[in-house]
């Protein structure tokens, strides 16, 4: 009888794999979409009499438990980061990935809000960034939603080449994948491997090349100017970012720019452990945009709360309720955002 059930639900259900690390919740929706589909095929009414059903439930319950009488989540959720050896492979390889939605047809994990946006890779809208080459781009934060800011992914091609921004314009960009090459306006060159990133004054002459494909994230913002106060190009890497004090909280964070008032937006690396989160739920005038480039957690945006993954982008308004929890078994590391050293009138 097992075997038959087995036979029918693979029939059925064809991504169902019976084994010790299918999820137990996945299972009781299998089995009531099982009934379900049984009840209305003539060719499968055996099945839909309440012992089959319920012998079938005790066979997926079976399976789920692990050895030691708990269920365990799929190895490729929480184990596959640490499995692979490119660093912020997953921003680009989501663990819940479009392929994976391909089958739920109107689905998407996105929600747009009068104070936040959550933006997820099965929704992005990919196409040619004006005045770069070779070059496609998401935009996922722009000032339609509010922000006085604009972050996109950039996806270069082979012998691709980035244009420059509008006047009065800085710019920011941190290699996600891949590498490039920033020219200056002087023919110096720098080059820029995944966790690098450059900060471009506004009206800075350069160019970032690349030739074979990588993946950029960018902010640019135009510039708010303060007399006897002018900003200069920073090129550097995180890992040589020295780690901050953080006090009342647990996370580890770097600031990738100086902290000087020449400076308009700083941009934060901040680190948590599985289980860590943040002390204070955050309520204040900065604007955030924010890209998840390792691990997962929960993230409470107003009166919400969103299971997030590496690959997730966030905008967050002024005073939006902003908290986070890492969860999984890696750690969550995230790329922020922040406008400081201006008042805000």
């Amino acid at each position: 009888r097992t075997s038959l059930l087995s036979v029918h639900c693979t029939l059925l259900f064809p991504k169902i794999q019976l084994n010790s690390t299918y999820k137990l919740s996945e299972s009781v929706r299998h089995c009531s979409l099982l009934q379900e589909s049984c009840s209305s095929m003539k060719v499968f009414s055996s099945l839909s009499r309440p012992p089959l059903l319920l012998h079938l439930l005790s066979v997926f319950i079976g399976v789920a438990a692990s050895k030691d009488g708990f269920c365990s989540a799929p190895s490729s959720v929480f184990d596959g980061e640490a499995n692979s050896g490119a660093l912020y492979w997953k921003v680009t390889n989501p663990t819940l990935s479009p392929s994976h939605l391909k089958d739920l047809p109107g689905f998407t994990r996105s929600v747009y809000k009068r104070d936040h946006a959550l933006i997820t890779p099965e929704s992005h809208v990919l196409s040619p960034l004006p005045e770069w080459m070779d070059t496609l781009g998401a935009y996922l934060i722009t000032p339609a939603m509010g922000s006085h800011f604009v972050m996109y992914i950039a996806k270069m091609q082979d012998n691709s080449r980035s244009g420059l921004p509008p006047s009065d314009v800085e710019r920011f960009a941190f290699v996600v994948d891949g590498a490039v090459t920033l020219t200056t306006g002087s023919g110096d060159k720098h080059n820029l491997m995944v966790d690098s990133f450059a900060y471009l004054p506004p009206n800075y002459h350069h160019s970032i090349d690349s030739d074979g494909s990588a993946t950029l994230v960018v902010f640019e913002r135009r510039y708010a100017y303060l007399e006897d106060h002018a900003p200069e190009l920073v090129v550097g890497s995180t890992e040589k970012r020295p780690l901050l004090e953080t006090p009342g909280e647990i996370f580890q964070l770097r600031k990738l720019l100086p902290t000087s008032v020449a400076y308009d937006f700083n941009i934060h690396i901040m680190d948590f452990q599985p289980g860590e989160f943040l002390n204070v739920k955050e309520v204040h005038y900065n604007q955030h945009g924010l890209l998840l480039l390792e691990g997962q957690g929960i993230y409470r945006l107003g009166d919400s709360w969103y299971p997030v993954q590496a690959g997730d982008a966030i905008w967050m308004a002024p005073f939006v309720p902003q908290w986070y929890a890492a969860l999984g078994k890696s750690r969550t590391r995230y790329l922020l955002y922040k406008d400081v050293n201006r008042n805000p009138l």
